[in-house]
């Protein structure tokens, strides 16, 4: 087994540390603090070919891989949890389905402007009554000539209101249930498209989450992705790699705590001396670098085989599910590290407290991830 970077990989880590570091870290909290979704740090990681990692050069990418991908969203994610989710969005959920299952006309026309970073995407399946049962959904698509009608509304959007094209689910024959769901690219100046209600978040406070509304909103043919009724199997794929995206912010938001909470217990003095030299921080830092440690190996693990063709949503499932466990719990005791320090915003670690409960929660929640795992360990 190679656990090496290759050296492309090498690079494009320490490319993504310096502007993250330079460039995201230092508006980070007034950001959060705003609420502020900030299109020039998007703008300037389209420059740097961030936006584009995974696809290929002839649709605007940069020809990498999944495993590039994932380093640059947990290098984000290491100082701002919200720009690691809003790559991650584009990437894995606007632009994965795209290159999958995109006819040719499609990728020319959107992949290539998602992967160029001339516009943002987004993904739009969870409705208010269709979370974790995303079957349930209401939306609907019915065809009309050379269009699809499109009514209805998704919340929990990331990327909402500031993306210029969406991946949409919608139900075309409401008798089959999940097989009667079929995908769309919309485009967010179409006629019926319209931008619902800001969510006001605990965490990724500086990363849009809103509703979107279709009111007879006419979406072209031409923009159906796959076939009618494929669109429940090309949502469930596309989260499969969506999970990768937020095991890698999972993995930047702990590193990020951790790097802090290293600084602080070198410097913090009780005692007579640094409390990193008491037994009770020293372990507790033990335990969090080697549950991070684990955590990136898995989600390494299962980009590397996406990267590869090889199946990889159990591993995914396990890498998210991991990975969102330990940054809840190693922010958790950052805080404690800190002690009341850290509950103030004078420091980051609160931010990254509250940033880490999302990764528990969407791109299916911890609890879909078990059963994920469970289905796939049962059917052997």
């Amino acid at each position: 087994m190679d656990f090496f970077l290759t050296e492309e990989q090498k690079m494009i880590r320490k490319m993504v540390r310096d502007f993250a570091e330079k460039e995201v870290a230092p508006t980070a909290a007034e950001r959060d603090e705003q609420e502020r979704f900030d299109r020039s740090i998007f703008d300037q990681m389209a420059e740097l070919g961030l936006t584009g990692i995974p696809w290929p050069e002839k649709y605007g990418g940069i020809g990498s891989d999944y495993l590039s991908y994932v380093v640059a969203v947990e290098e984000l994610s290491r100082v701002c949890a919200s720009t690691g989710v809003t790559l991650s969005a584009h990437t894995s959920l606007a632009g994965w389905p795209i290159y999958k299952f995109g006819t040719e006309e499609q990728k020319q026309t959107y992949l290539r402007a998602l992967a160029e970073g001339s516009k943002i995407g987004a993904y739009a399946l969870t409705e208010p009554g269709s979370g974790s049962d995303a079957a349930a959904m209401k939306t609907t698509a019915q065809k009309d000539g050379e269009h699809y009608v499109l009514n209805g509304s998704k919340i929990f959007i990331t990327n909402g209101g500031v993306a210029d094209i969406y991946v949409v689910f919608a139900v075309t024959d409401s008798t089959l249930r999940h097989k009667g769901v079929t995908a769309f690219i919309v485009d967010a100046d179409l006629p019926g498209f319209s931008v619902g209600k800001k969510e006001h978040k605990l965490g990724i406070r500086s990363s849009p989450t809103t509703e979107i509304i279709f009111e007879n909103c006419r979406v072209p043919v031409a923009n159906r992705l796959g076939q009618e009724g494929e669109g429940f199997s090309i949502a469930m794929m596309t989260l499969d790699g969506g999970r990768n995206g937020i095991a890698a912010q999972a993995v930047g938001i702990a590193q990020g705590a951790l790097d802090a909470s290293v600084a602080y217990a070198k410097q913090r003095k009780q005692f007579g001396k640094a409390i990193g030299s008491q037994q009770g921080i020293s372990f507790k830092l033990a335990d969090m670098a080697t549950k991070i440690e684990a955590s990136r190996l898995l989600t390494y693990q299962a980009a590397w085989k996406e990267s590869e063709g090889l199946p990889y949503g159990k591993e995914s499932a396990m890498s998210k599910l991991f990975a969102g466990d330990t940054a809840m719990d190693v922010t958790v005791e950052a805080v404690q590290v800190f002690g009341g320090y850290g509950y103030t915003k004078e420091y980051p670690v609160e931010r990254y407290m509250r940033d880490a409960k999302i990764t528990q929660i969407y791109e299916g929640t911890n609890e879909i991830q078990r059963i994920v795992i469970a289905k796939m360990l049962l059917a052997d």
